[in-house]
């Protein structure tokens, strides 16, 4: 694709990171406390108490994820539109304050399920704007010589939140009991995130017109990217590799722990995972820039498709560590490389709309996954069946997004008119 010349003196992916670097900021932050990663990364911790105190099974407890995450995926459609009609702080700052509702109303619930599920639900309404949908299409109409940096840098918020979410969790549920600790993570979208969207996710296109002009937006149609296999085929690779990545996350600590770890060495695992997602959303951004950005998806989901093969293998804290760091690869490398090809493949004029329609079936497959896997956990009486259909998950994945080819060329006039 080309773009116009830079007028600046400075190379053309500095001068984007010059101009954003307050969006590329909000973005990261919005992303870590978003409705689909805080939740995620919080209930592993919150499973043990609130199931002893209500006689929950560890299924019951986990079929949460699948309210959030299937209202998440009919919001979609609606988020797309509305952030390519109005912008990303309209949407984005009343998200973050119904998701801290959401949250308030997990710590009054009384130890009715359906109260329970209530809450999660309203976590993925009322904090729908909070989703990657929101913060990547903002980012990828602002950034095209650094695209996929870009996207790896804020995605990254999803690696953040998985190194402090579990032990910000573990430290409440230990100090103040486990309604205390959905009380401080309902406190966390509205008192960290929402300032920092509000500074940063101005309107940008008063900048002056001397630093750098803009490429125009091209791309596909909702309508045409339905028709073309493209779409189809990274839809399919997006639901392998979410059923297994999904279903991991939330079970990762009680996994971990049915194999002997203390529950406080489970959760520092957990957050050595979310470093490993952090270091995967720079180095697959970088990578993605330079190579074909579908291999770069297929070696990264090769990595944690060997890490579930060695967690159902073994109990040794040097290889369980490993494991741990190979899935938060594979994690963090996949939701980068979505935002990634969805531009590469559809362009950028219609991306929040095309984006949403992906991003629901990944939604989908990260409700239904968690509770999946502790259903295996419950009949069997352990997790290393379900590691073992992850792995092969994976494999699937990775074999199946090489199929979408070379990256179409929009400057040429394939756009939409609409």
């Amino acid at each position: 694709m080309s773009y116009p010349a830079v007028s600046s003196s400075n190379p053309p992916g500095q001068s984007e990171f010059a101009r954003h670097w307050r969006l590329l900021a909000a973005a990261t932050a919005g992303v870590s406390c978003s409705s689909v990663v805080l939740p995620y990364y919080s209930i592993g911790v919150l499973l043990q108490p609130v199931t002893a105190e209500f006689g929950w099974t560890h299924a019951q407890f986990q079929w949460a994820i699948l309210f959030s995450a299937t209202l998440g995926a009919l919001t979609g459609p609606v988020v797309g539109w509305l952030v390519d009609r109005y912008g990303v702080r309209r949407v984005a700052l009343p998200g973050l304050l119904g998701l801290g509702l959401g949250f308030f109303m997990a710590a009054a619930m009384d130890g009715s399920l359906w109260m329970f599920y209530s809450a999660y639900a309203c976590m993925a309404v009322l904090g729908a704007g909070t989703t990657p949908i929101t913060w990547t299409r903002a980012l990828a109409a602002k950034f095209h010589h650094r695209r996929g940096l870009a996207l790896g840098l804020a995605l990254s918020g999803t690696g953040i939140c998985a190194m402090i979410a579990p032990r910000f969790t573990l430290w409440f549920v230990e100090s103040f009991g486990w309604r205390s600790a959905y009380v401080a993570l309902g406190l966390l979208p509205i008192l960290f995130a929402a300032p920092l969207v509000w500074w940063g996710c101005r309107d940008e296109s008063s900048a002056p017109a001397s630093v750098t002009v803009e490429p125009p937006q091209h791309g596909l149609s909702p309508r045409e990217a339905l028709r073309g296999q493209h779409f189809w085929i990274l839809l399919l690779s997006i639901l392998f590799a979410y059923l297994a990545i999904s279903g991991i996350g939330p079970n990762l600590i009680p996994a971990l722990t049915d194999k002997g770890l203390p529950v406080g060495r489970a959760a520092l695992l957990l957050g050595l995972m979310g470093a490993a997602i952090v270091a995967a959303r720079i180095v697959v951004g970088l990578l993605v820039d330079r190579f074909w950005a579908p291999a770069v998806a297929f070696c990264s989901l090769l990595l944690p498709m060997a890490g579930c093969l060695i967690l159902a293998d073994t109990r040794s804290p040097a290889m369980q560590t490993l494991a741990v760091v190979l899935l938060g690869f594979g994690a963090g490398a996949e939701l980068d490389l979505m935002s990634y090809l969805t531009a590469s493949y559809f362009g950028v004029r219609h991306y929040g709309r095309i984006y949403a329609v992906l991003y629901a079936a990944l939604a989908l497959c990260s409700g239904v996954a968690p509770a999946l896997f502790a259903t295996v956990r419950d009949r069997s009486g352990s997790y290393d069946t379900a590691f073992l259909g992850a792995a092969l998950l994976f494999a699937l994945g990775a074999a199946t997004v090489l199929g979408l080819g070379r990256y179409p060329d929009f400057s040429s006039g394939q756009r939409s008119s609409n």
